[in-house]
């Protein structure tokens, strides 16, 4: 793990592992406080409630074991092996009772992967997606809140609006980077009360969804809700806004990006970077969002799911590398629709997470794990046979452009040149990164090198989705899983 065995810190393995002692030991209005026994320097909670109350259960559990694992101040930086594999199962189990469930039943209810080979086959290779397995199980996260999020997307497939709402409330309660996710859900649950009339029917399920809502949040909330200082106290803790565009880190982001030409933080405020982010991130996500009201479909839900994501990470405030993970989920959600172009992007983000997976002692298992996942998706989808734009969802926007539609005659080919070029460029900053010493002058030029190009990928496939999503025709989509 990044940070094993270096004080004072240690690595987010001793970050969830902290999160315990203080659960445990501290009662709930002191979790979010700097105190004598809560240094919040020190990895404080900086999660919403349902972290700190699954920290809570782990820490239950970790207590029957072996006391010492959680005892106040005296587990700090504590590593032994049985601990680690304690920690390691706690993630399994996690994955076990919530992610991978959701992921094979989600593949299973697909009207047009019925055939049980074809469902297998998908659930498969979204299992298999090395960005989730490299964080989740190399730099140590628990997959609960996407989980919750895809359980969520499964409920909504089905018509149960309210008991999605109450999976994504949930999911939003785990982390807060899951509202990377809600306006798609707003969106899609708001166009459909339209739909059925907000003088009827649409009425009676608005409320029943603001009742709903309001009152998930209000469970989670409970312990807090009786002081509005702790209330307070938990929202600083989940949004610090004072940190500026970005961490320490270069994430694959637009700031990132233009933080090699001009350092913004430099030059502006925090407070006006944080508008200036939210009115980038606002227009660029609002034509998906105005779509999916005015014309609520699952098949544009799941592609807004995408857009907004990747418009948030792309373009808001305070991004990490590993919230890449929350695009690369719901595009998972359509590898079966549009094979060739998610498995480009699932491999993008697999490489945009390099610099972190270098620094967590992970290339071998980065190595591995990328190409195992093209292997499947080649054998499973043929994707390199699957790129004319009727393929990639693109016939309504080539049939738009008129005169320029013989263009698109060798558009597969130019595709499959590009792909091609764009595994080529990430294979040989991959073997730099990890081989070679960058110069003296330039010490971050292959993290910088990194993000730039994932970056650049990333506006070319925001580019892709919302053309996808703006080019749908009105009647498309309306099938029960599309």
């Amino acid at each position: 793990f990044l940070g094993a065995g270096k004080p004072p810190m240690y690595g987010d393995y001793e970050a969830q592992r902290h999160w315990q002692e203080i659960t445990y030991n501290l009662p709930i209005r002191q979790w979010y406080f700097n105190t004598s026994d809560n240094n919040l320097l020190y990895w404080g909670l900086d999660y919403p409630p349902l972290t700190a109350y699954h920290s809570f259960v782990c820490a239950y559990i970790a207590k029957l074991i072996n006391p010492d694992w959680v005892a106040l101040h005296t587990s700090r930086g504590y590593e032994s092996q049985p601990h680690k594999l304690f920690m390691r199962t706690t993630v399994f189990v996690a994955d076990l009772l919530v992610y991978i469930p959701a992921v094979i039943l989600y593949c299973f209810s697909l009207k047009e992967t019925s055939a049980k080979k074809k469902a297998s086959t998908c659930a498969l290779c979204i299992l298999l997606y090395p960005g989730l397995i490299l964080i989740d199980h190399g730099h140590f996260q628990y997959p609960l809140s996407l989980g919750l999020a895809l359980w969520a997307v499964l409920c909504l497939s089905h018509d149960w609006d309210l008991l999605g709402s109450v999976a994504f409330c949930l999911a939003l309660n785990y982390k807060q980077m899951e509202l990377y996710h809600s306006l798609p859900f707003f969106c899609y649950l708001l166009g459909k009360c339209f739909k059925k009339g907000l003088k009827g029917k649409g009425l009676v399920l608005l409320a029943k969804l603001a009742g709903t809502v309001l009152l998930s949040f209000a469970a989670c909330w409970l312990p807090f809700g009786s002081d509005v200082d702790q209330i307070m106290q938990v929202l600083r803790r989940l949004f610090p806004i004072d940190r500026g565009f970005h961490g320490q880190d270069k994430v694959a982001n637009i700031w990132c990006s233009l933080s090699v030409l001009i350092k913004i933080k430099n030059v502006i405020s925090p407070r006006t970077q944080l508008k200036l982010s939210f009115a980038v991130t606002f227009l660029s996500l609002l034509p998906a969002c105005i779509k999916l009201t005015v014309q609520p479909s699952l098949r544009g839900f799941k592609f807004a799911l995408v857009s907004c994501a990747l418009s948030f990470f792309l373009f808001s405030f305070q991004v990490h590398e590993k919230s890449i993970l929350l695009v690369s989920v719901p595009v998972c959600l359509i590898i079966n629709e549009i094979p060739f172009m998610a498995t480009w992007f699932l491999l993008v983000s697999t490489f945009s997470l390099l610099p972190l997976l270098l620094k967590d002692g992970l290339l071998l298992a980065y190595a591995v794990t990328t190409p195992a996942f093209l292997a499947v998706c080649l054998a499973s989808f043929s994707i390199l046979e699957k790129t004319s734009a009727e393929d990639l969802q693109l016939k309504a926007f080539s049939l738009s452009l008129k005169g320029y539609v013989s263009w698109f005659k060798s558009f597969p080919r130019i595709v499959r040149s590009l792909f091609l070029l764009s595994l080529s460029l990430m294979g040989v900053l991959s073997v730099l990164s990890a081989a070679v010493p960058p110069p003296q002058s330039l010490p971050d030029l292959f993290p910088v090198a990194v993000a730039v190009v994932s970056c650049l990928h990333f506006l070319l496939f925001l580019a892709y989705f919302n053309v996808v999503i703006l080019w749908d025709p009105k009647n498309r989509g309306q099938k029960k899983m599309s």
